[in-house]
């Protein structure tokens, strides 16, 4: 029993000290309708289309070699504020070994305005 309650004590503290996370702050006001988080694009670069900024995003605590799990991560926090997109402004590697990025949800302004895609 003491070795079944250990084991479980330590997989719960590596899962605790392991957690991702993603911490969204939403910007815009009023209240968007939610897009699908299969839709969301992750980019790296400014886009030259018009958006409207929904949220900032910070996530933390990725093994660098999660970065697909982190992109769906932050697709699934942005599309029920409304993006359309997600771009990454700045991102690393801290002193522990793990990745962390920071950005912001946009959505098109077109679509804001209620055209589609």
């Amino acid at each position: 029993m003491k070795a079944l309650t250990l084991s479980l004590l330590a997989v719960t503290s590596l899962i605790a000290l392991g957690c991702a996370r993603v911490d969204v702050t939403k910007t815009a006001k009023g209240f968007l309708a939610a897009t699908d988080p299969n839709e969301v694009e992750i980019l790296i670069t400014k886009p030259d289309r018009p958006f409207i900024e929904v949220a900032t995003i910070t996530t933390s605590a990725w093994r660098p070699g999660e970065t697909a799990k982190m992109h769906n991560a932050l697709r699934a926090k942005a599309g029920p504020l409304g993006a359309h997109a997600v771009i990454l402004l700045n991102s690393g590697i801290n002193d522990d070994g793990y990745y962390w990025a920071t950005g912001v949800a946009v959505r098109w302004k077109d679509a804001a305005a209620g055209e589609t895609r």
